[in-house]
């Protein structure tokens, strides 16, 4: 058991006997990464926002109820994909999603975000027009796969503790997970020469 695993049940358990001061504690230690996480989803700072807040507040309500079979962390996880997966339910009965936005990670070679400060203007060019490409395939899957590709390749959890987040047997996630990368792949495969030899190699 980790150090931090065993601090955040410690901050648990004086929030779940009516400490506040622990809880806004577990609320500052973790903000910027649910923030990370739900910007990546959305791609708007204004949604993410929102999505972030609806998160904690659902934290608050259901904190008392924690039972420490998965960390903190994890929890978390999955209460933000409920709210962004509950978010895009409501924004579908209300208008079309928008498909502009950029985005910085890709699947494996696509989805890793690498930083070359030695890019020249042609370079720069292409990596926008990929990121665009990336981002209205990524639009295009189901928000649940989505979040899964964004889990894994984005932020590098694991398939357990992505089965734990989304409260899944780890053989269900590894298979949607592939499913979600074949269909990303099938998006991007009419632009192909975007990407070099990373989709058509993608396993």
């Amino acid at each position: 058991m980790s150090d931090n695993f065993q601090a955040d049940a410690m901050l648990i358990e004086r929030v779940q006997r009516g400490d506040r001061a622990s809880l806004n504690e577990l609320v500052l230690k973790y903000q910027d990464r649910a923030y990370q996480y739900a910007f990546r989803l959305t791609r708007n700072p204004e949604e993410a926002a929102d999505t972030v807040a609806d998160a904690f507040v659902r934290v608050n309500n259901a904190i008392k109820n924690f039972k420490g079979q998965s960390s903190f962390s994890t929890w978390l996880y999955r209460i933000i994909t409920n709210c962004y997966l509950d978010r895009k339910k409501k924004e579908k009965n209300r208008s079309t999603v928008s498909l502009d936005a950029p985005i910085n990670q890709g699947d494996d070679e696509v989805l890793r975000d690498i930083e070359d400060p030695g890019r020249t203007p042609e370079e720069d060019v292409i990596r926008n027009e990929r990121e665009a490409v990336l981002q209205r395939a990524l639009a295009k899957l189901p928000e649940f796969q989505k979040a899964m590709i964004v889990m894994y390749h984005a932020e590098q959890l694991s398939y357990e503790e992505i089965a734990e987040a989304l409260d899944l047997p780890l053989g269900t996630v590894k298979s949607r997970l592939n499913r979600a990368r074949l269909s990303l792949r099938e998006l991007l495969e009419k632009d192909a020469e975007l990407f070099g030899t990373a989709v058509s190699q993608e396993s």
